[in-house]
């Protein structure tokens, strides 16, 4: 075999197996707990937590802190969990591990844990964004701390890793996800809490590797996209099945199948390979800044993202806790004329998801993004906006939260007059008017829209060239150029009033 495959290997599939091993051999070793409990970690205040690891078979074991004491016994499969009680916001505490050996976790902080999770731009760290020669000198935070899982892909489930947790410091606030540090950061200055985050994005990942396959086979729409991957993992199966009678072309190929094999597109692979090993850990809530990679698939994104939701909260055994997400921002060229775009298809999506489940919510980010680059560097902001939910919703903050977004519509004559929900005020940015409206007749062709704010917030779109308009999109486009902001300098939800066919409507794989 080449080199290149033997590697893979060692790194990808082996990894997992690797790690299940250990798990399987444990029933004969010392009492392990998974990676994501460790020194400097956060425990989520105010509910009962869960704490759970391996140990041999019948082992008692006792988890101390705080003055509580529980105690479980390993199962058959070395298995053992125990529920802590609800814990106040304090410390550092000590939680002490007791079977046939000890294991001590120390500066142990109690507040508030979120989950930051999604694509490159959820990973993206502070060191690349704006001011991370400022953001790295003012990163005095000991209270707020963050772990970072490795992004390993896999279909066999990955009970640990070996990362840890990092206490904020101007030395490792570098290595933090920037937008999850700017949520963190936000929550911390406003309640005056410890905050943990757990990190666990994978740049460039799509949303099916983050569920459970056996959910994704049980609905018929997704037999297009697990049969294209069945196909290259039979392929992969009967070239490996021939061993040292490879031809050289086919050693190459099977290195490229491996590593699409154990990528971060594979359904499940996430989901077995990074999300289980800590998955149920007492959270509040999770932050998502994913969806690029299914750009090209937005109309099935419109179930996938509500089913991925539904899969971690099932599991979780939190209940349908808080999950808010970053709507696409603004990227790739501007466009002189409207039209159609797979990104405006992902970002209707998204919005679509806040009806569909309780508890979610949408930072929009239209205005914030890069043309020439799909990672922004205003990561700050992004944070923020994410923020304003959490802070809202969950904490009880009285501040504005929710972008203003598109309600109904009513023709008037050759006009369109618009009612939006969740605005106080309109504040177009750089000009007076507001930018970024297309308005349609029967015939499905938009042209730009003249727009007025009208006294009682809602708004008419006309144009000249349309003497009966049935539809108005706003900043439908991959790029758009759009002007319009709430009072309170949210910018307005990106919508189409018309539900006619776009151009990922029959994409599936």
């Amino acid at each position: 075999m080449q080199k290149s495959f033997w590697r893979w290997i060692r790194h990808g599939v082996l990894a997992g197996l690797t790690l299940i091993t250990l798990v399987q051999s444990n029933a004969q070793a010392d009492v392990k707990l998974p990676n994501v409990f460790g020194d400097h970690m956060v425990l989520q205040q105010g509910q009962k937590n869960k704490v759970w690891g391996l140990a041999e078979h019948g082992e008692n074991v006792t988890v101390t802190i705080d003055g509580q004491s529980h105690q479980a016994t390993a199962g058959a499969d070395g298995k053992w969990q125990i529920m802590l009680e609800p814990l106040k916001v304090g410390g550092p505490y000590e939680l002490k591990v007791v079977g046939k050996n000890t294991i001590t976790f120390k500066d142990v902080l109690v507040g508030e844990v979120w989950i930051c999770s999604g694509q490159s731009n959820m990973q993206w760290t502070v060191n690349g964004s704006n001011d991370a020669d400022l953001e790295r000198a003012a990163g005095k935070y000991p209270k707020l701390r963050m772990i970072n899982f490795p992004n390993v892909g896999t279909q066999e489930p990955v009970w640990t890793h070996d990362r840890k947790w990092m206490v904020c410091t101007p030395e490792t606030v570098g290595n933090f996800s920037a937008v999850g540090y700017f949520f963190g950061r936000q929550l911390q200055e406003t309640l005056d809490v410890p905050i943990g985050l757990i990190n666990n994005s994978w740049g460039g990942s799509a949303c099916e590797a983050w569920v459970r396959r056996d959910l994704l086979a049980a609905d018929a729409k997704y037999k297009p996209l697990l049969d294209s991957w069945a196909e290259r993992e039979a392929q992969f199966k009967a070239l490996k099945d021939k061993g040292d009678q490879l031809t050289e072309d086919e050693k190459k190929q099977l290195n490229g199948l491996g590593g699409q094999l154990s990528g971060n597109h594979r359904p499940a692979n996430i989901y077995n390979g990074v999300l289980l090993s800590h998955l149920g850990y007492g959270i509040k809530g999770s932050i998502w800044y994913q969806g690029e990679s299914n750009a090209g698939r937005a109309y099935q994104y419109r179930d996938l993202f509500p089913l991925m939701i539904k899969n971690w909260r099932d599991e979780w055994g939190q209940g349908d806790f808080p999950f808010y997400w970053v709507q696409l921002a603004d990227f790739m060229g501007e466009t002189p004329e409207p039209g159609d775009s797979a990104w405006a298809e992902l970002r209707e999506a998204q919005t679509m998801t806040m009806s569909r489940l309780p508890n979610t919510g949408e930072a929009v980010i239209i205005d914030i993004g890069e043309g020439k680059d799909i990672h922004p560097m205003n990561k700050l902001d992004v944070g923020r906006r994410l923020a304003r939910w959490a802070l809202a919703k969950d904490y009880g903050v009285k501040i504005p939260f929710h972008s203003p977004q598109y309600k109904s519509m009513e023709v008037q004559g050759n006009k369109i007059v618009l009612t939006f929900d969740h605005v106080d005020g309109w504040r177009p940015f750089d000009v007076a008017e507001p930018r970024g409206f297309a308005i349609a007749g029967a015939d499905k062709k938009f042209v730009w829209g003249t727009a007025k704010i009208l006294p009682d917030n809602k708004i008419e779109v006309s144009s000249p060239a349309v003497a009966e308009p049935v539809a108005v999109r706003y900043a439908w486009a991959n790029n758009p150029i759009v002007n319009l902001y709430s009072k309170t300098g949210l910018p307005t939800t990106p919508f189409r009033t018309d539900d006619w066919p776009g151009v990922t409507a029959n994409n599936t794989k």
